[in-house]
């Protein structure tokens, strides 16, 4: 948070310096296209002047009014403050400028400079020009007529066939207001468009993280979901195997410390070697050939040269795990077979088994749908799976990039 507040402050100070060099750098090039022209620093003062009001009214506007607008949505706080403060600053304007109601002391010293028939002229009152003497006059001033004499000796000084101008009375609102307050909406504008943006921005950064953590939290409910159900099933094997061989049930249990170091050392990671994935499951493919007669037909190809890719553990055990137990018949022949093709990045899984004449109920249990979750939530859509539940066969194809 500190960070993106960091970020927006240099932007604004940015636009505000580069704001308060521009008259600096248009004197300078004046200054130097014309050598007649000299660079004077009032100049600039009088702009800088006009700017820092702007200055001040957008801090104002920065960190007090534009926070309760686009971080507490308090709608009508913030337009009776911004109506407030666009009032005082036209008050402001039409009290300060010289050609207002109320005149400045630049203009006032100007005034005074004037002739009495100039003053009258520049709209004041007609009994404070007869206030004042008039010029005193030469008489009989060489190079002047009768006609000239008469005209300077009129008291408007104008001649006798011109009608007198009328008085002139500034307005109360000029086109120059209208520009700065034009020029402040958009100042606000604008810096509401670049907080919101910093917001926006903040706020998907903070939904990306959450999204993050709940993913992780979510695969790591999936692994601990997968660790129970899988030994469940192991244990039932090897349940089934003391009563039927308890020479081939001991090293059913060797194979299983084997499956049980790898689930407790490698299951937690987010992914394993290739290597070491195939290898866990050729041992529960021997486990469970231990299980079944010949009449199991079991064919199984596994890349015996693996590039170093990695993929996430305990994937493919699940859907050789539902073949098992869903595909074998006592009855009858049955088959399992499982294939694994690795090319161009991809890694290419098929399981293809025959359905037994009373399938489980489970429809693949916790484990299928398990992993159905975790390859949308690793994989997003870069990944293909086909599942054909066929009346006598069960076929699955999975595509998954290897990383």
């Amino acid at each position: 948070m500190q960070h993106q507040s960091r970020q927006e402050n240099m932007v604004y100070w940015a636009l505000w310096g580069l704001l308060f060099v521009t008259p600096v750098l248009s004197l300078y090039v004046r200054t130097v296209n014309d050598t007649e022209l000299i660079f004077d620093w009032q100049e600039v003062f009088i702009v800088w002047r006009q700017y820092a009001i702007y200055l001040l009214l957008f801090l104002l506007h920065n960190y007090i009014l534009a926070p309760l607008l686009v971080y507490k949505q308090k709608w009508l706080v913030y337009s009776s403050l911004v109506a407030c403060m666009l009032g005082a600053f036209v008050f402001y304007q039409c009290q300060s400028r010289p050609d207002g109601m109320g005149r400045g002391p630049r203009h006032m010293a100007q005034h005074e400079q004037m002739m009495p028939h100039e003053r009258m002229h520049d709209g004041l009152p007609e009994e404070d020009f007869f206030d004042h003497e008039p010029p005193p006059i030469e008489e009989d001033a060489p190079g002047m007529g009768p006609n000239e004499q008469a005209i300077q000796h009129h008291p408007q000084g104008e001649r006798a066939d011109r009608k007198p101008m009328g008085k002139r009375h500034p307005g109360f609102w000029g086109q120059h207001d209208v520009i700065a307050i034009i020029i402040l909406v958009l100042m606000f504008g604008m810096n509401l468009g670049i907080k919101l943006y910093f917001k926006t921005r903040g706020d998907q950064k903070k939904l990306i993280a959450l999204e993050k953590e709940n993913l992780e939290q979510q695969l790591e409910y999936l692994k601990y979901q997968i660790n129970p159900h899988f030994f469940m099933n192991t244990l039932n094997n090897i349940h089934a195997l003391v009563d039927i061989d308890p020479e081939k049930a001991k090293d059913t249990i060797l194979e299983l410390s084997k499956m049980m170091r790898f689930v407790l050392y490698e299951g937690n990671k987010h992914g394993v070697p290739l290597n070491r994935e195939f290898d866990f499951i050729r041992n529960y493919i021997t486990l469970m050939r231990l299980r079944y007669t010949d009449k199991v037909k079991i064919t199984v190809e596994l890349p015996t040269e693996t590039p170093d890719k990695l993929v996430p553990p305990l994937m493919l055990i699940t859907f050789i795990e539902n073949a098992f137990k869903h595909g074998i018949s006592y009855q009858h022949e049955s088959f399992i077979e499982v294939k694994v093709e690795i090319e161009q990045e991809q890694l290419r899984f098929l399981c293809r088994n025959s359905k037994a004449d009373k399938p489980n109920q489970e429809k693949g249990g916790v484990g299928l749908a398990n992993v159905k979750q975790r390859l949308h939530l690793l994989y997003d859509n870069n990944f293909t799976l086909h599942i054909q539940d066929e009346p006598d066969i069960y076929n699955v194809e999975l595509t998954i990039p290897l990383v």
